[in-house]
Parts: structure tokens; sequence; C-alpha cells
């Protein structure tokens, strides 16, 4: 999300133009022959072409005649004629049967009996013949095209319904409400909600329906700056956004109004936190102080000197003893709120960005030569795990826990890319494509752990799950076992 020069904390620049989104492949296998049930099953009395099956109108007939196609297409010949058998319904009618015969046996004068006029239009072929006379199997083709799915099911039907179901299951998972890039996003902790913030000088809060379908609720305005950073309330009902070296605002979700806004004098603030029990807030100003305000806008404490800089992350442990936040290029300090003893997580790169764990024990770093440390700080400070991969070279891109029992690690990418390692032994297990610009942040559902967004340069928000995980996994020989058991499980989308 920004730049690094020099001694210069990122800056996040504008992007001018998005490339096109690249599209979904399901990874099924093409049929290369047909063929057709040596037998016909016996319509059953009862059996109506109008009966319907499920929620959305589908005719069972239809329904079974597709099926019964797909097995053909693949090879499976006796297992498509036991089920036109079983359930009495014919792949074609007895008509349309003798007709595509008719076709592939060149008796031309019987089909033009029965489909003249349609046969004259693809073929030509009416008293005399064409000059280049069309291979049967390529009439036959055209004709499964012109005529409706319900007289004559079309090659491939299925492979080309799944396809469908898929392009509708991508364009549901791509969020394009923000008007430039999105800087940074974040469930709530309930999971109920995502908002994100953008250099459109707005924010959005999202809705997730218990579909996992993902709508906005309120899009919130006041900012004259960027806005870097979001803090949902400990009680999920407020939220806190930080224009770039501007003011702090809180908003209400239920309503989306701005309730108050939290400025010190002349002084920008970079970054927004809450206290553990919601009655406090805290900014990080341009003066490298940390402030803490009472929900009024009342200053309470100030932790003046080098505490933070410029473009960085404030975080407060859930216990609220420990202040977290940047205080060098290199350095992290953690500061004990009632004994002011400090401890600090020296790094021998740049630090680009934090994120701290659910359990407080943990605290993951970014850095500026395109690793991620994984930091103990418990008891005694000590590094845990290293992940590599991903690419960052000039601006701020955010990381993540998440995953069941928080396991896996996600991460933006500058080649437009998610990563997802495994946490405990740092295993690249997964690269997700689709964003078309550089992603700044990720954030996993709290709750639903089979849920990641990932915020982009390119304007949009992507929510994943394991639809998409299982179409990209789709022909590869092997798959981390852990990364099955925690995310290929459910996918609500």
């Amino acid at each position: 999300m920004g730049g690094v020069e020099d001694n210069e904390p990122p800056s996040k620049r504008v992007k001018a133009s998005s490339k096109e989104l690249k599209g979904v492949s399901n990874g099924l296998k093409q049929p290369s022959t047909y063929s057709f049930g040596a037998s016909m099953a016996r319509p059953l009395a009862s059996q109506g072409d109008s009966e319907i099956i499920g929620s959305k109108g589908i005719k069972k007939v239809e329904f079974v005649r597709i099926i019964a196609e797909t097995l053909y297409s693949l090879g499976y010949s006796k297992t498509g004629a036991c089920l036109e058998e079983e359930s009495g319904i014919p792949f074609h009618s007895p008509a349309v049967g003798i007709f595509i015969q008719q076709i592939l046996d060149g008796n031309w004068d019987a089909s033009l009996t029965s489909l003249r006029k349609i046969v004259t239009e693809i073929t030509g072929v009416s008293g005399q013949r064409s000059a280049k006379p069309k291979a049967r199997s390529e009439i036959l083709e055209e004709l499964q095209n012109l005529l409706p799915p319900t007289v004559m099911i079309p090659d491939r039907r299925l492979l080309q319904l799944v396809e469908q179901a898929l392009d509708l299951q991508r364009e549901a998972c791509i969020l394009q409400e923000h008007q430039d890039e999105v800087w940074y996003l974040q469930f709530s902790q309930n999971g109920k909600y995502l908002a994100s913030s953008s250099s459109d000088n707005s924010a959005i809060i999202w809705e997730v329906g218990l579909d996992g379908k993902v709508s906005l609720k309120h899009r919130l305005i006041g900012h004259q700056k960027p806005v870097s950073s979001i803090a949902w309330s400990p009680e999920d009902d407020q939220i806190l956004t930080c224009g770039i070296e501007e003011v702090v605002r809180r908003w209400d979700v239920t309503s989306g109004e701005c309730l108050r806004v939290y400025e010190k004098g002349l002084l920008g603030s970079v970054l927004c936190s809450w206290s553990p029990d919601g009655k406090c807030v805290f900014s990080g100003l341009t003066d490298k102080s940390i402030l803490m305000w009472e929900m009024d806008g009342k200053e309470m404490e100030c932790l003046n000197g080098q505490k933070t800089i410029r473009i960085s992350d404030l975080q407060i442990t859930s216990d609220g003893k420990f202040i977290i936040s940047i205080c060098k290029e290199t350095m992290i300090l953690l500061t004990d709120r009632e004994s002011r003893s400090e401890r600090c997580i020296e790094e021998e790169q740049m630090i680009v960005s934090f994120t701290l764990s659910g359990d407080n024990k943990y605290l993951l770093v970014s850095l500026v030569n395109e690793e991620l440390h994984l930091w103990s700080i418990e008891n005694h400070i000590q590094l845990v795990t290293k992940y590599k991969g991903h690419k960052r070279s000039r601006f701020i891109v955010r990381a993540c826990f998440g995953g069941l029992e928080q396991a896996f690690i996600a991460s933006g990418s500058e080649d437009s890319q998610v990563y997802i390692w495994h946490r405990g032994s740092g295993e690249l297990i997964e690269t997700l494509e689709g964003h078309s610009g550089a992603v700044n942040c990720t954030s996993w559902n709290p709750v639903n752990p089979h849920m990641l967004a990932s915020a982009s340069d390119d304007r949009s928000i992507r929510t994943w799950g394991l639809k998409q995980l299982h179409s990209k996994q789709k022909g590869k020989e092997s798959l981390h076992p852990t990364m099955i058991f925690t995310i290929a499980m459910e996918q609500q989308f």
C-alpha cells in the first residue's frame, strides 16, 4: 500500500489502469468422442415432460438427459444406458433418435422428410449437392446448436453449464464499489461484517450473509484524504477510520452515522485502535506520539517520544496491558501501560507492517526483503518461523492469521496474487490468482475459517472460499493434508 525509498516509510501511489480479470478454468476433460447407447429406455406411463424438480423450475427430463449426454461423451456408454433404463427417460425421443441416426448414416432423403427446412438451411442439400458438403459430424453439431435443449441435448451441455456457474460464482465473489485503490480491509470479530478503506477517501461497511454473500451496508463519507486504516470496536457496533495525516472518525455500524471526530490541533493522525473495553480510542500522531481519547473526545493520556513512525501499525493486546507499535524502521516496541517498561523486536530489514495473533502470543511482521517473520512475544521474545514467496518491492503489503485455530498465514503481494502458508511449517501451500493489481491487504473471517478477503489496487475486493480453491486445485496430484482438513470441508458461497 505504499512505496519505500531510503529512510522514508511506505506511501501509497495511484494506479493508472487495471488489466482485464482472468477467467476461471474448471479443469474438466474435454470429451473427444461421442457415442449413443445401444438400447433405448422405455418411457414410463407416468413419465411427463413437464415434471419439475428443485426450487428453480428445472425439468426432470432435461436434467436426466444432460447427465446421460455427459456419461456418453466421457465414454461411459453402459452407465448411460443404465441411467436411461432405470429412469425410464430416453436420451432422445424416438423421433429425434431416428433423425440423428439418419444424419449419421447419411440417409438424407429420410431425414429431409422430417426436417427438410432445417437441413436445407444448414447443409444446403435440397435436391442438389453443394460443391463442398460438410462432414456429417459437423452437420449434427450445427443441428444440436440450432435445436433447443428440450428437443436435442447439445454436445458437452453439462460442461457448458458448469462453466457458466463458475463465471457467475466468480462475479459474485468480486466487490467493486470503491472508486480507487483499496488499501485496507478487516472482518469484524463476529464475522458478520467486512470493512474496507480506499484512496478514494471513503470506507465501506459490507454485510456478510448467512449464505456467505457479501453486500454493501454503508458507505462512510467524510474524510478529506485517503483512508489508511480501520478498527472495529470490541462489540462490533462501532468502527474507527483514519485518514492519512488527518483525523480519526468513529461511526455507528447500524446507521452509518459519524458519531465523533478526533483531532489534535495541527497534528494529523496516521493510525487508530480501540482499548479492549471499548471505552477509549488510540491514535498515532504525526509527531510520533500515541494519544488516548475518551469517547467524547477528551484527551486522557499521551505517550510521547518516538513511539511510532509516520505510516505504521498500532495494536493493543486484548487484556489491555501492552501497546504495540513500530518505533523505528527496524524495531517494534511493546510498551507496558502500567509499568511503562518496554520490550523490543529488532529486525535487520525495514519493517513494513505487523499483525497480532488472536491469542496475543505471536506477532507477524512483514519486511521489505519479501519475508514474513513470526515472533513469539508471550514470555521471551524469539523468532519462530519465516515465510517466503510473495512479492513486495515498493508498497505496503499486509498479512494476517487465519483458518481453523489460525493455522495459516495469508498475505497480499505485488504480483496480484494472494499467498497462503502453513503457519507451523512455513510451507507455501497455495497462491490465489484473480486480482489484476497489487494485493495490499488480506483478512480472514474469524468466525468462518473458510472465508478470506483481499483488497487490491485494481479497486476490487475478492472473497475467497472452498469453491475457488477446489477449481484451482483440480488436477493437482497432491495437496497439503492440513489444508484439506481445515479449509476443504464446507463452503457457504
